[in-house]
């Protein structure tokens, strides 16, 4: 087992958590890349291996979902559906709720990445609006992405990688009828966690929700149509899966027809590719050349080996995917652990854990998930709102282990 790569992981996380170096300082984005450039000049990894471990089909599909939700947002479209949404609830214990279960449900069947790239201008509009923190609904947001995302095979890329590998006779079926209920008590905690958290950011004034404007009608009209190609070609996918016919069409495809719409057809289009998010894009390229060094280290093999029998038993699965999804990221872990799943002919209640771990992980730590990444780089460049490591680590903590005992209970 190479040590170098895990030594270069903690100085990256130790960068993500001070932010500082000297007198200069980082976002999380620069952290990333300096850690991938040490995995290279270290020799953990080589330049051709750095290159071929970047994830195109990731890449583009981030592209084109950054650039959907700048034309959602630009045109004005994204703040009227969030009036729509949100518009019944009167206090902010009923914003949160809703804001919640929203999120919840919504990244089962949009994927917990597209949630957080158009999410984040949301959570900090309700909560600029309505005189409430906003790192609140930030919080909110990137644990109800996570969460909710669990209990589909298209939530997440670690649970369709599940779906197409466990053999189940109805992936859709499976997921929701051994996850939805755990996945709605662990929202529950989410809410519970946060209740007490900010207490004291809870007012007791009704709000007051004020209609969104459209500022730019033809892009409204042009982003309406996107998104509802991009519904259109979920609703495909599921069928596809739901069917048994495969993957379906490939989430680069679902995201960049309905970006490639906005780009080619709004005369606006230099001015939202500019709004893309080019630093997160680097975050992902750059993660994916640590997580590749990580992978070569050998540490996570030596680890499933060592738990020996208990490798294919659910609650030792749900606590291994979330301790080792924190090193490897989750779904490189799914990758390394599907196949030990596979020769042990686990029962598909082993795979539903697999899922469940390596999702929820995300929870712990701001690496455990690329949402959160998203939701925290996009907060603090565009908005200021910072949200620190240790801070996500404090709210974090708690909330994993207590969703972790309940789907261990679900899933025993």
């Amino acid at each position: 087992m190479s040590v170098m790569p895990l030594a270069v992981l903690g100085a990256v996380i130790a960068l993500i958590a001070v932010r500082q170096v000297g007198s200069v300082r980082l976002q999380i984005w620069q952290a990333m890349v300096l850690g991938a450039a040490a995995m290279v000049l270290t020799g953990a990894i080589t330049p051709a291996a750095a290159l071929r471990a970047l994830d195109a089909d990731v890449l583009l599909f981030l592209f084109g979902m950054f650039a959907l939700g700048r034309a959602l947002e630009e045109s004005g479209l994204l703040a009227d559906l969030t009036y729509r949404a949100v518009r019944r609830a009167g206090s902010a214990d009923a914003l949160l709720a809703v804001f919640l279960l929203a999120v919840g449900i919504a990244s089962a069947g949009l994927m917990n990445d597209t949630l957080a790239v158009v999410g984040t201008p949301v959570a900090i509009h309700l909560a600029r609006s309505h005189g409430m923190p906003p790192r609140l609904l930030l919080f909110a947001l990137a644990f109800a992405v996570t969460t909710g995302s669990v209990a589909s095979p298209i939530g997440n890329p670690q649970n369709l990688l599940i779906a197409l590998h466990a053999h189940l006779a109805s992936p859709f079926g499976a997921f929701l009828g051994g996850l939805a209920l755990p996945t709605l008590a662990a929202l529950g905690l989410v809410y519970a966690v946060l209740r007490v958290a900010f207490r004291r950011d809870f007012h007791a004034r009704p709000l007051v929700h004020e209609p969104g404007a459209i500022v730019d009608a033809a892009l409204a009209r042009l982003s309406a149509v996107a998104l509802a190609v991009l519904l259109a070609l979920i609703a495909l996918k599921v069928a596809w899966i739901s069917a048994g016919a495969g993957e379906g069409p490939r989430l680069t495809l679902i995201a960049l027809v309905p970006a490639a719409l906005v780009l080619i057809v709004s005369p606006r289009r230099v001015e939202i590719a500019r709004g893309v998010d080019w630093q997160t894009l680097g975050f992902f390229a750059s993660l994916f050349v640590v997580v590749a060094g990580v992978e070569r280290s050998g540490a996570v093999e030596w680890v499933v080996q060592a738990l020996g029998e208990g490798v294919a038993h659910p609650p030792v699965i749900v606590a291994a995917s979330t301790l080792l999804s924190q090193v490897v990221s989750n779904v490189p872990l799914v990758a390394l652990y599907l196949p030990v799943l596979e020769g042990a002919h686990a029962p598909a209640g082993a795979f539903l854990a697999l899922a469940a771990g390596s999702t929820i992980a995300g929870n712990l730590a701001v690496l455990g998930a690329a949402s959160n990444v998203i939701v925290i780089d996009v907060a603090e460049r565009r908005y200021g709102e910072r949200i620190g490591f240790g801070e996500f680590l404090r709210l974090g903590l708690p909330l994993t282990a207590a969703q972790l005992v309940v789907y261990a209970v679900f899933l025993r």
